[in-house]
């Protein structure tokens, strides 16, 4: 009987762990995705709101778009791959930190960085005016197609070099060794042992980088333009311009199936065994190159990386303090930063643009302590490993399925009327932003709660504990340190998201994301420089996140060295 006691209070308590993520993802993810399904329905019965080319001419160019920006992340990554995995060289640890940054970094940000760099006014076009005598720029990269594929493998090169890295670090030297032993050349071993041993996590590295290009929203809006539309785009160009919700329903839908599709592979191709991997420490089987072709290609991987992966975050950061004056000569100035606190012309509309910072500040704590809380809850639920578990631990990843836009967009179409409506209610912004963070917080929390002995948690309830006092007293602490990682974590997401926030955000409540983008399509070169001095200070933002995030992580492994 106590047996049966203990089993129904288990299962209840199991459900009331599911209650809180579960109402949250049925009220703000799956009723606003299903309204969007049926927006796209209406399509079929109103024979005004159909246009097929809508749909198949922005799919077929998502589709390309992300297979070449694919092909050119992986012909840049691979390399850079193998250089971090193979040699040591100075400066490894300090650049293998940086190029990280880029994949963090809003796309808004990264789109300010190319702009500066390639843009009209972009410090190559102004060296070639200067050089050359020319009085107009003569490149004129933005609004093509190639500034989009540039952006995408600039954004992208870190997946490859992380994923794929680290498998390469840890690979097995003896089977390489034992291919040269046999006769086989270098590149014969790379071509028949390394490459096919690498090939489970290469093919999990695409997949993800392809999802990434897929769904891929501010860079192609900000430097490609509306010629170049992609789903997320013209799904935002239907619903924002053209008014026309049901197509952009419609489009929502295709491009859902798509990016769960995609997503499907990505998890059998991780879910691949994989190579002969064996542990290693930090900096094993790195090696000085030693050979001159060793030499030129650590040098050309150098410096090819310092150009795409940190020129256009300097080149932004320069620009941002940079100005022409009347008679076209520069002049060094933190103008751009000062404006960013003035109201000239005194306009009760008008919004400071520091305002839009102080916004996702607010946003980004808010989305913290939803996002935190929620996915404890469910670390917890899933560590039971009951049926419901193995339902609910896929379900919780279907917000990674579904875009920003479709996401903004669902909002739009429910969340109409008070008390939730998008116009009065501020909190739908980091609701929002706290369902993009969810699944990753849970993922973070998980291995942190599974590494706890399941002793300690039975030498308290030995002495008396209730559950929620050995999770308080037990688990809460443990939990710490990987909560604050989480943490920081949904902060910097809800800083840079821009998909969804461009549909939610009022005007007079921009976040900086928006304010970028807003103030980066005004004419003026005041405009132009706010916009690039609040990319810099959210690029900074973004980068001292990181830098938490790396002294925690090295913090924990200390600690668990210690404790060992």
């Amino acid at each position: 009987m106590s047996g049966l006691l203990q089993l129904v209070r288990r299962w209840r308590w199991q459900w009331l762990l599911w209650l809180l993520p579960l109402a949250f993802l049925l009220v703000f993810f799956f009723i606003p995705l299903a309204s969007i399904l049926r927006l796209g329905a209406q399509v079929f019965t109103d024979q005004a709101h159909l246009n097929l080319g809508r749909v198949w001419r922005p799919l077929a160019f998502t589709f390309g778009q992300a297979t070449l920006s694919t092909l050119l992340t992986l012909l840049v990554g691979l390399p850079a791959a193998y250089l971090f995995a193979r040699f040591r060289f100075p400066g490894r640890g300090l650049l293998n930190a940086l190029v990280v940054l880029p994949f963090m970094l809003p796309t808004v940000v990264a789109a300010a960085g190319f702009n500066a760099l390639l843009g009209p006014n972009g410090w190559l076009n102004l060296l070639l005016m200067k050089l050359f005598n020319l009085t107009q720029a003569p490149i004129h990269l933005l609004n093509t197609l190639g500034i989009i594929l540039l952006a995408h493998v600039f954004y992208n090169t870190p997946v490859i070099i992380r994923v794929v890295g680290s498998a390469w670090a840890q690979l097995d030297t003896r089977v390489e060794q034992a291919a040269r032993v046999l006769g086989a050349s270098p590149w014969q071993t790379m071509r028949l042992v390394t490459l096919p041993l690498l090939r489970p996590a290469i093919l999990a590295a695409a997949m993800l980088v392809f999802l990434f290009n897929f769904t891929s929203f501010g860079v192609v809006l900000l430097l490609g333009g509306p010629q170049y539309a992609t789903l997320e785009v013209e799904i935002y160009m239907q619903a924002v311009q053209m008014l026309n919700l049901p197509m952009a329903g419609l489009l929502s839908g295709v491009q859902l199936l798509c990016t769960l599709g995609i997503s499907i592979l990505y998890s059998r191709a991780v879910g691949k065994q994989s190579i002969p991997l064996i542990p290693r420490l930090k900096g094993e089987g790195a090696r000085q190159p030693h050979s001159g072709w060793e030499r030129v290609f650590v040098a050309g991987m150098l410096t090819l990386l310092i150009l795409l992966e940190l020129l256009p975050l300097i080149a932004l950061v320069l620009r941002s303090v940079m100005l022409m004056d009347a008679s076209g000569h520069t002049v060094w100035t933190l103008s751009a930063y000062q404006e960013l606190f003035i109201n000239r012309r005194q306009s009760v509309f008008y919004v400071p643009p520091i305002q839009s910072g102080v916004n996702s500040l607010l946003y980004g704590l808010a989305t913290v302590l939803m996002a935190v809380p929620l996915g404890t809850l469910t670390a917890m639920a899933l560590r039971s490993r009951s049926q419901l578990a193995r339902i609910m631990d896929p379900v919780l990843m279907l917000p990674l399925g579904a875009s920003a836009v479709t996401l903004g967009l669902g909002f739009i179409a429910v969340f109409n009327r008070p008390p939730l409506d998008v116009r009065t209610f501020p909190l739908l912004i980091p609701i929002a932003h706290t369902l993009v963070a969810l699944p990753f917080v849970v993922r973070t929390l998980q291995p942190a709660l599974a590494g706890i002995p399941v002793s300690l948690r039975q030498a308290a309830a030995v002495l008396g504990a209730s559950p929620f006092q050995v999770w308080r007293t037990v688990e809460l602490p443990i939990l710490a340190r990987a909560a604050v990682v989480s943490a920081i974590f949904s902060f910097t997401l809800s800083l840079g998201e821009f998909g969804a926030t461009s549909f939610l955000a009022r005007p007079e409540t921009p976040t900086l994301p928006v304010a970028i983008s807003r103030f980066i399509s005004l004419p003026g070169a005041l405009n132009y420089g706010q916009a690039l001095a609040m990319a810099t200070l959210l690029m900074l933002v973004c980068a001292l996140s990181i830098l938490g995030i790396e002294q925690l992580s090295r913090f924990l492994n200390e600690g668990e060295k210690t404790n060992g």
